[in-house]
C-alpha cells in the first residue's frame, strides 16, 4: 500500500484518528523503573502531577479530518494549542490506565473516557490506542481513535435516571407494592384450556387442588418498605421466608375468583382479601392486580398493590354495630328488634317464644340519684342479658327501662328456662352490687298457632305489666300506687 493511498484513508476515515510519539513518556517510564516503580497506578494515584507531566510529553503528529470537526479545531496547530482544554477534568482515571497498560508492556488499550471541543462542549468518548508496528520500545508512533459516544452515553444516563425515579417510586410508595412472576401460573391455565376445558369454575369446583397448585407457583420477585411496614416484616429475607404466615385461610377464595379474572383475559381487576401481619392481626387490604406492559404474554412481570384498608373497615364494622346496638347496653337496638320481628313473621318457622322485661324502680333511681345512677343500672342489666341469651336467640333494649327477648325455634320450656338463667343471673350481679340492687319484672309467652308476632309481644308484654302491678302492690299500700308504673 502506497504512502499516499495510506494517507487518503487515514483523512478519509469516518472515525477521529491520531497519530501520537509517547517516546518522552516510554523515556520517562524507564526513569521510574530505576527508581524501582513497579505499581504504576498506585504511583500516579499517589501524586497527580505526575499523569499531567506524562501527558505533556505526549506529542501529536498528526490527526484526520474527523478529529479537527470533532474538536471543533481550525487546523492541527489550532488542536495542538489547545490539547490542554480537550484533555482535562474527567478524564484523568481513564489517563491513568492508558499509562498503566503501557508502562506494563501492553501494545493496545481501550477506555471510556471524556473530552471536551475547543468551545467546551462536552464528549464522552470511547478512546482505543495500539502501538504501531516497529514501535513497541520506544513507542514512538500510537495510533488512536476517539469515538465519540455522548448519544448513547446520554441514553444510558437518562435511562439510569428514569430507573432510579422508577426505583424510587417503587421503594418509597406510600402503599404496597409487590413485583411477582405469574408465569407458571399462566401455564398452568393455558394447559387446562388446551385439555378443551371451557367452563374454568366448574373445573375449579371438580379440582379444588389446582388453585393450591397455583398459589405455590407464584413468586415474589420484590416488595417496597411499604410491604414490610404493613405486615410488620423487619426485612426482605424474612417476609418472603414466611409468606405462609401472611397468605393464608380466606386467601384461597379470592384468588380463586382472581384466576378466573385471568382465565377471561382480564389483566388488571381488584378486590378486597384478608391478609395477616406477622404478629397475627389481620389486615384488610383492596388488592389491585395488573399484568407489566410487554408481559401480557407470559405475565413474567406483574405488579400487586395493597391499599390497607383495616381502618375503613373497622369504621365500617362499627357504623353496622351502631345500627344495630344500643351503645349502653351494648344489647340491640330497637331498629334491629323492628327487623328481627319482620323476619320472623315472614319465616314459617315456629314457634317462636318472646320474653318481655321491664326494669322496677328505674325513674326513681334518675329523680333521686341522678341519671348516671340510672345508666349503670342499664349497664349491668345490659352485661346480664349479654352473658345469658346467644344465637339465635337475641336480647334487644326497646326502650328507656324496656327490654325484649325474641327466641325463634324455642318452646315454652325452653322460654322458661331462660327466664330462669335471667333471674339466677340477676341474683348473683345483686350480690356484688347489694346497695344498688336491680329489680325487674318479666312476662314470657311462646306463639300458638297463626299468631303473629305482634300478637305474641302483646301477649308477653301484658304478662310483664301484671308483674309489675304485683311489684309495686307490695311494695306500696293501694292509695300511693303511681299513676305510671316505671
Amino acid at each position: 500500500m502506497s504512502q499516499t493511498y495510506a494517507s487518503d484513508i487515514f483523512n478519509l476515515a469516518p472515525i477521529a484518528m491520531w497519530i501520537e510519539d509517547f517516546s518522552a513518556v516510554q523515556a520517562l517510564f524507564d526513569e521510574w523503573r530505576a527508581q524501582g516503580v513497579t505499581d504504576i497506578r498506585s504511583f500516579l494515584r499517589e501524586e497527580t502531577s505526575r499523569v499531567s507531566q506524562c501527558s505533556r510529553l505526549i506529542r501529536v503528529e498528526e490527526v484526520n479530518r474527523k478529529t479537527l470537526d470533532l474538536f471543533e479545531a481550525r487546523d492541527i496547530d489550532d488542536l495542538r494549542a489547545n490539547i490542554a482544554s480537550v484533555f482535562r477534568d474527567d478524564m484523568l482515571e481513564s489517563h491513568i490506565n492508558e499509562l498503566a497498560e503501557l508502562f506494563d508492556g501492553k501494545n493496545s488499550f481501550s477506555t471510556a473516557t471524556v473530552n471536551y471541543t475547543l468551545t467546551g462542549r462536552r464528549l464522552d468518548i470511547q478512546l482505543r490506542g495500539a502501538v504501531m508496528p516497529g514501535y513497541e520500545e520506544t513507542l514512538g508512533r500510537l495510533l488512536l481513535t476517539t469515538e465519540d459516544i455522548t448519544a448513547r452515553e446520554n441514553a444510558r444516563r437518562a435511562e439510569m435516571v428514569q430507573r432510579r425515579h422508577a426505583e424510587g417510586i417503587f421503594e418509597h410508595s406510600p402503599v404496597s407494592l409487590w413485583i411477582e412472576d405469574f408465569s407458571r401460573i399462566r401455564q398452568l391455565i393455558e394447559n387446562v384450556r388446551d385439555r378443551g376445558i371451557t367452563d374454568f369454575r366448574t373445573f375449579m369446583d371438580v379440582h379444588p387442588e389446582f388453585v393450591q397448585q397455583c398459589m405455590s407457583e407464584i413468586r415474589v420477585l420484590d416488595v417496597n418498605q411499604a410491604t414490610l411496614d404493613l405486615f410488620g416484616a423487619p426485612d426482605r429475607k424474612t417476609l418472603l421466608m414466611r409468606l405462609g404466615e401472611i397468605l393464608r385461610d380466606d386467601m384461597e377464595k379470592p384468588f380463586r375468583e382472581q384466576l378466573i379474572e385471568l382465565w377471561n383475559g382480564n389483566l388488571f381487576h381488584h378486590r378486597e382479601v384478608i391478609n395477616y401481619a406477622l404478629d397475627g392481626t389481620p389486615r384488610h387490604i383492596l388488592l389491585h392486580f395488573s399484568v407489566f406492559p410487554g408481559h401480557e404474554q407470559d405475565w413474567s412481570h406483574v405488579q400487586v398493590a395493597l391499599a390497607d384498608i383495616t381502618a375503613r373497615k373497622k369504621a365500617e364494622a362499627y357504623l353496622e354495630y351502631l345500627g344495630k346496638h344500643d351503645v349502653l347496653t351494648k344489647l340491640y337496638n330497637r331498629a334491629f328488634y323492628v327487623d328481627e320481628m319482620n323476619r320472623l313473621e315472614r319465616k314459617a318457622l315456629r314457634p317462636v317464644s318472646a320474653i318481655v322485661i321491664d326494669l322496677n324502680g328505674l325513674k326513681e333511681a334518675n329523680d333521686q340519684l341522678g341519671h348516671d345512677a340510672g345508666d349503670a343500672l342499664l349497664r349491668r342489666f345490659g352485661e346480664i342479658l349479654n352473658e345469658g341469651v346467644s344465637a339465635p336467640n337475641h336480647a334487644c333494649r326497646i326502650g328507656g327501662d324496656e327490654f325484649a327477648i325474641l327466641m325463634p325455634g324455642a318452646d315454652a320450656k325452653a322460654a322458661a328456662q331462660m327466664a330462669d338463667t335471667i333471674n339466677e343471673l340477676l341474683k348473683i350481679n345483686n350480690q356484688f352490687y347489694s346497695t344498688a340492687p336491680i329489680s325487674m319484672s318479666l312476662g314470657t309467652t311462646t306463639s300458638e298457632g297463626g299468631e303473629t308476632m305482634e300478637a305474641l309481644m302483646k301477649r308477653a308484654d301484658a304478662i310483664m305489666y301484671e308483674h309489675k302491678k304485683a311489684f309495686y302492690k307490695v311494695r306500696q299500700p293501694a292509695d300511693q300506687q303511681p299513676a305510671e308504673l316505671s
